[in-house]
């Protein structure tokens, strides 16, 4: 009676151990985050990744966002040789998405287009026969249709960017908001975000892009190694900071709130907070700049 015990109580941790595993999420051999193009000569309205590789041997390549994981098949380790992106791939249904071979000295073939079912990642199939390391380029373009898909003018130091170096319309007279001004800012932080239920995340970098319909798309890089992205609208403003209601890119909690963002009198961003919920969870972010 008691070994029938023991294995019920050990079968039982089994399974629980199986569930864990199968819940965990799977680590790839490699991964990076994708820079920010310097070329001029993509046409408005296109979203463009370029992704260049070594890979030596047999690898399955997965860009989610303008993040990139490499599964190695066999041999070593796949790594970056100067991949870009003008903006992020997006994380809901792709408009006329297009996969290119662009070099190649082996096999190279799209094994999935990003859809709901692979949570929007684009999945490459990458067989390289000859011996030694070989380089490998393949270009992912889509149409942008929203807020989502902002441009990003890349590799600029962080700041706002303003036309004819004004500064930004917060107001207009009578009452309403009027944003007429794009801008762009990306900058080292600390800080961090707390899911009931679920624990904290460390946050690092954030990147703020505002349109000029005030459309305005949020992201943070976390110790996860998968962004932290919000999409929404500029309603006003609340002393130094951008008042932004705002939801997380994550269709499965529908996480909505509010998000503050503090600005200095450089009108550099300093601090970015955020309290969102859906009704029975609780999200929370603050984030601050390095100083």
């Amino acid at each position: 009676m008691l070994d029938r015990m023991r294995l019920t109580k050990y079968g039982r941790i089994g399974i629980t151990l199986i569930a864990l595993c199968a819940a965990a999420p799977a680590v790839a051999d490699s991964n990076f985050r994708v820079r920010r193009t310097t070329r001029d000569d993509i046409p408005p309205g296109k979203g463009q990744c370029d992704i260049r590789l070594q890979v030596d041997n047999e690898v399955e390549v997965a860009v989610h966002g303008d993040f990139v994981s490499i599964r190695t098949i066999s041999g070593r380790d796949a790594y970056d040789d100067g991949s870009e992106c003008n903006a992020p791939l997006p994380d809901r249904e792709v408009q006329g998405f297009n996969f290119q071979v662009v070099d190649s000295r082996g096999e190279i073939r799209l094994l999935s287009e990003p859809d709901r079912r692979n949570g929007f990642s684009a999945i490459v199939h990458i067989r390289d026969t000859p011996s030694g390391v070989g380089r490998y380029h393949f270009r992912l373009s889509w149409v942008m249709t929203g807020a989502g898909d902002i441009r990003r003018d890349m590799d600029r130091p962080p700041d706002i960017r303003r036309d004819n170096d004004r500064p930004p319309d917060f107001g207009r007279p009578g009452g309403g908001f009027a944003w007429n001004n794009v801008l762009h800012y990306s900058n080292p932080g600390r800080g961090a975000s707390n899911l009931s239920g679920v624990g904290s995340q460390r946050l690092f970098d954030a990147t703020v892009d505002i349109d000029r319909g005030g459309h305005v798309q949020v992201s943070f890089r976390t110790d996860s190694g998968r962004p932290l992205m919000f999409t929404g609208s500029v309603v006003g403003r609340d002393g130094d900071a951008l008042k932004a209601d705002v939801v997380a890119d994550d269709r499965m909690l529908r996480l909505r709130g509010s998000m503050f963002i503090s600005m200095d009198q450089r009108e550099n961003i300093y601090r970015i907070s955020l309290e969102a919920t859906n009704g029975r969870d609780r999200l929370q972010v603050n984030w601050d700049r390095n100083r």
